[in-house]
């Protein structure tokens, strides 16, 4: 059974900086693309970052600049690094992967509080 299992939510300063991990449970190239979304209280969850199976990466303009989607292929596992934290950026921070066959994985969620 596939997993996804995020870490390294918390809460940080504005300003600050906080690196997200999702390590899968098989190899990451079982998956077509793995992302990350975010939902705030009384929002939709929301697309911030993808990777492709080859590498590609796309951010939504809101995280452009500010966040950075990379993995680690040895370890299976999928980061988004967030730098310059803002307030609004609170929420749960979800990562998800689509397999080849366009089942879609999702983790637990890690919540992540950026203080003014």
């Amino acid at each position: 059974q596939v997993q996804l299992v995020e870490s390294g939510g918390g809460l940080v300063q504005a300003g600050g900086s906080l690196r997200l991990s999702c390590a899968a449970s098989g190899s990451i190239f079982n998956f077509r693309t793995m992302d990350w979304y975010r939902q705030a209280p009384g929002k939709q969850r929301e697309l911030l970052a993808a990777i492709t199976s080859g590498g590609s990466t796309n951010y939504t303009n809101s995280v452009k600049g500010r966040f950075t989607i990379f993995r680690d292929i040895a370890e299976n596992t999928v980061y988004l690094q967030m730098n310059s934290l803002k307030p609004e950026d609170t929420a749960v921070y979800y990562c998800h992967a689509t397999d080849w066959r366009s089942l879609d994985y999702w983790g637990q969620g890690t919540q992540l509080t950026v203080s003014s």
